[in-house]
């Protein structure tokens, strides 16, 4: 599956993450807190460097008092603001490579 880490539609979810955390006013050292994490982990995903999966978004937006059904349901709609898909993204555009059945070796020295 390819990765959508630098993607129009990943901006669109960072800056939603980023500006959810500063509407509470709350700076990167003092969400990483409530994670038990390091505010450098948490300034690695604002910028893109590093991804969250789908249980570390929702333990990230409880960090925050956020509703994850609520965060997803708008990120669903900013993200239908960019509705068509990158190239990358679209069906068929990428091929997987044929499987090629190689030959044995021979083990007769």
């Amino acid at each position: 599956m390819l990765k959508s880490l630098h993607s129009r539609h990943n901006d669109v979810f960072l800056g939603l993450l980023r500006s959810r955390r500063e509407l509470l006013r709350l700076r990167q050292l003092d969400l990483a807190t409530r994670l038990g994490r390091g505010q450098a982990t948490v300034s690695k995903v604002e910028r893109g460097t590093r991804r969250l999966d789908v249980v570390e978004l929702w333990a990230w937006l409880n960090a925050m008092d956020i509703d994850f059904v609520e965060f997803v349901r708008e990120l669903d709609q900013r993200l239908k603001l960019h509705s068509v898909p990158e190239a990358r993204f679209r069906a068929g555009s990428h091929r997987i490579a044929p499987v090629t059945r190689r030959k044995r070796r021979s083990t007769d020295g």
